[in-house]
């Protein structure tokens, strides 16, 4: 579609809230800006207080039936999703590209995402089971036998960000919708549309009232999201500075954090197909403008290619069309904010005094800063240390494999690090020894599928993503022992 394209057609005016499955604009008070352009796009309805406590209480009431609702009735819940999603994956492209400012392309590859999760949560919903086990394992415990099943936790706390706003709303729901959870979500507010028409469509369900309720607020009025105690879990994706706050004040509830990342990237010479791996590694720095937690940050090369490979990477990464992410070609888009372009490049800046080299990009436009890649930055400058969550990455030589390994674990993160070789013995060491949750063999830390388990380390965070992992999160074990009295 043309650049002159009006995204902004494909969104209303306004959008109400979801209280208890119904849709409420009791106000109009919180604007949502069209993130390239910076003009108001659309006002969406704000929650107070006392309307998240209606919300938590009306979930409350709805765990019964939420727990009675039949396995295949919670599938045609998640299948009717699947359905409205493909009818509307378009306007929900658009939609996402004007609130997170988000390329199109990558607009387009987030919805299908959107609808693989909820495709996954409706195939797990019938698959929850349990076990049978053999408690005879000494004269004691003669006669006994057990089993456990599943059975959900309870009332769920959502907290979703703002640069995945489809599908990482959509891994805390449909798991939730699959375990037979009621939920209440904040979705973030520079991008609640995408999770307000979510609402929408689950609105045309079956869920029981109190199911579910999606609710834009201020931070400032999202206390009781994390300390209500009658929430039973708190999953909360975010920065690690909130989500260690979070988690400091929850309570005796389960909490699931997916927090930051610094995520490394190693090239080992065995690695011939150089072409392929500056392919892979451009993808992974500078997808949906490197705003994501998985993003590739720090790129280690092999000393005996570096060169070569350094020489490729500049001439992939300014070869990057930057703009207007209504642009079919547009790679680099703006960032969420200018604030948080400007703090990206004052990183920029304060690595290039303390003697790093900018090897192309480091200019900002407005909230559009151009793909920038950086080398002999000083391991403690923020930029290495820190998440940049932006279209940054640094490169550095090693000389051998297990310094190299060290280097990736020399962080304070720990959520994935992709290994550049075909060496299996180099990727069963990289298994064994990286201190992450996730080791992607020939390809970069930025691969992810819907299914996996998806978590960190460290200070990227406490439990896993992933529906199946999800679903374990948000159900519990209850056993059941029965003793059978020998026959005499």
């Amino acid at each position: 579609m043309d650049a002159a394209f009006d995204a902004t057609t494909m969104l209303k005016e306004t959008y109400p809230f979801y209280v208890a499955n119904r849709p409420e604009a009791p106000n109009h008070d919180l604007e949502v800006a069209d993130k390239f352009s910076g003009r108001v796009a659309t006002r969406v309805a704000q929650a107070d207080a006392a309307v998240i406590d209606r919300a938590i209480t009306a979930a409350v009431r709805a765990e019964e039936p939420m727990r009675k609702l039949a396995p295949y009735e919670r599938k045609a819940v998640l299948s009717h999703c699947v359905t409205r999603f493909t009818e509307r994956a378009e306007e929900l492209a658009w939609v996402l590209c004007v609130e997170a400012g988000k390329p199109i392309r990558d607009s387009r590859g987030e919805v299908e995402r959107l609808i693989d999760t909820f495709r996954l949560a409706a195939e797990e919903s019938v698959r929850i089971g349990g076990e049978v086990m053999n408690l005879e394992i000494s004269p004691r415990t003669r006669g006994y036998r057990g089993m456990y099943r599943r059975v959900p936790v309870g009332v769920c706390s959502f907290i979703s960000p703002f640069n995945f706003p489809l599908n990482l709303a959509a891994h805390k729901i449909a798991p939730a919708i699959a375990a037979g959870c009621p939920f209440v979500l904040k979705p973030a507010s520079r991008t609640p549309v995408g999770a307000l028409i979510m609402g929408e469509i689950l609105a045309e369900t079956a869920l029981p009232a109190g199911a579910f309720s999606i609710l834009p607020c201020h931070r400032e009025g999202a206390d009781l999201f994390t300390t209500d105690e009658r929430f039973k879990l708190l999953s909360f994706t975010g920065s690690p500075e909130i989500g260690w706050a979070l988690k400091a004040r929850a309570g005796k509830k389960k909490v699931v954090l997916e927090l930051g990342g610094n995520a490394a990237c190693v090239v080992e010479p065995d690695w011939t197909d150089l072409d392929d791996a500056v392919r892979r590694i451009t993808l992974g720095a500078f997808f949906q403008s490197g705003q994501s937690c998985i993003s590739v940050q720090r790129i280690l090369i092999h000393r005996s290619i570096y060169a070569e490979v350094r020489q490729r990477l500049v001439a992939s990464t300014r070869s990057l069309v930057t703009g207007d992410p209504r642009n079919e070609a547009t790679v680099i888009g703006p960032m969420i904010s200018e604030g948080e372009a400007q703090r990206l490049e004052g990183w920029i800046r304060r690595a290039q005094e303390a003697g790093g080299t900018l090897l192309c990009g480091g200019e900002r436009t407005g909230a559009v800063l151009t793909a920038t890649l950086m080398e002999d930055v000083p391991p403690d400058q923020i930029l290495c240390t820190h998440e940049a969550f932006g279209p940054v990455a640094i490169l550095s030589a090693y000389d051998r494999y297990e310094d190299a390994l060290a280097s990736v674990n020399a962080s304070t993160f720990g959520l994935q690090a992709g290994i550049f070789t075909r060496d299996l013995y180099k990727m069963q060491q990289a298994w064994d020894e990286l201190e992450v949750g996730g080791v992607i063999i020939g390809d970069v830390p930025s691969f992810r599928v819907d299914h996996m388990p998806y978590g960190g380390v460290k200070d990227s965070g406490l439990g896993r993503e992933g529906v199946r992992f999800a679903i374990e999160d948000m159900t519990e074990i209850r056993n059941l022992i029965i003793r059978t009295p020998s026959v005499r």
